[in-house]
């Protein structure tokens, strides 16, 4: 049975170069194990040569029985740099992920990352790799440097993926108030939830996802809480006028077409997930070669996971073949 890994990163070394070299406003530093580790409010993401290497990469795949991974940008991201050099760290970027998917092995898929401090940038770079570099789209964090993806100014970027059918898919960053998640590492392990499902809840609320049918929404983490939260929106829904001003269907409707990668390893979530949107609408994810992530325990949680052996295909490649447009 094949597997397509939809959840995980990778930073180009012309990027850690490029960072590394200065200036930069993202900090970066070098462990024991000569590993760059690269510094962002209440977290930091060390570069283990998973991250930076992609000829090493296919051999761990190989040996783990991955057939394809989605390869995409990570945190911090270049959006919090000036904008001019944010553009062009996007593009070094996205020009990387196009070789990498270029290579002979034919390991990698990937979507770009864009420069979202400058939306109308964005807008053009998303043009690019979609047209020029043939991705399927682009992976955008939960907020930009505090500015909601829902924010008026990115109504033209959600245009142009609407557009050219973009995958769009959301990863969380450090979220507003991270100040409160600074110790036992709890900003990545509940505040990227939150931020997520705080993304999700403001796209469809606002009606972004209303006027994008032709976006393939993807969320993170099994959409934060949404699967968990989704019935309270609706009652928000059904209670307060605002949460109806954009939209005339309970938001549930809306997050049921967005799809959610595996990476929490619980069966017990998964099987919620599975209940919420459906087993058509559940992405394997791996998170490798974060800390958190593992390949081993996306492949046993999914192994043990209460579904049929045609949804458990669809779970484990179908899904992602069909919204990448993967030939093989």
């Amino acid at each position: 049975m094949k597997l397509v890994d939809f959840h995980s990163h990778y930073y180009p070394p012309e990027y850690l170069d490029a960072v590394m070299r200065g200036p930069a406003a993202v900090r970066v530093t070098t462990d024991a194990e000569g590993n760059p580790c690269l510094h962002y409010p209440g977290d930091y993401n060390v570069a283990v040569r998973g991250h930076r290497d992609i000829a090493y990469r296919e051999g761990v795949l190989a040996e783990a029985g991955v057939d394809r991974q989605l390869i995409t940008f990570t945190t911090p991201g270049v959006h919090i740099e000036a904008p001019a050099q944010s553009a062009a760290l996007a593009r070094m970027v996205n020009d990387a992920f196009a070789a990498a998917v270029a290579r002979p092995a034919r390991r990698y898929a990937a979507l770009a990352t864009l420069p979202l401090d400058d939306p109308a940038a964005s807008v053009a770079e998303l043009e690019r790799a979609m047209t020029q570099l043939e991705l399927p789209g682009a992976m955008v964090f939960s907020n930009v440097n505090g500015v909601a993806l829902a924010d008026p100014r990115y109504e033209p970027l959600w245009a142009k993926a609407n557009d050219l059918g973009a995958v769009i898919y959301i990863h969380p960053t450090h979220p507003v108030g991270v100040e409160a998640m600074t110790d036992y590492w709890l900003m990545p392990l509940l505040g990227f939830t939150f931020d997520t499902t705080l993304a999700a809840a403001k796209l469809v609320f606002s009606g972004v996802a209303e006027r994008t049918p032709k976006v393939t929404w993807v969320l993170c983490h099994l959409g934060g809480t949404v699967p968990y939260l989704a019935e309270r929106l609706d009652r928000g829904w059904r209670a307060f006028s605002e949460c109806r001003a954009n939209i005339d269907r309970p938001p549930s409707e809306y997050l049921k077409r967005m799809y959610f990668d595996t990476v929490n390893f619980d069966v017990g979530a998964l099987s919620l997930a599975v209940a919420f949107a459906g087993a058509d609408h559940v992405l394997a994810g791996s998170d490798y070669p974060h800390q958190i992530g593992s390949i081993e325990q996306m492949k046993s949680s999914l192994a043990r996971l209460p579904v049929t052996p045609a949804e458990r295909e669809g779970i484990l490649a179908r899904n992602a073949q069909r919204v990448l447009k993967l030939m093989d």
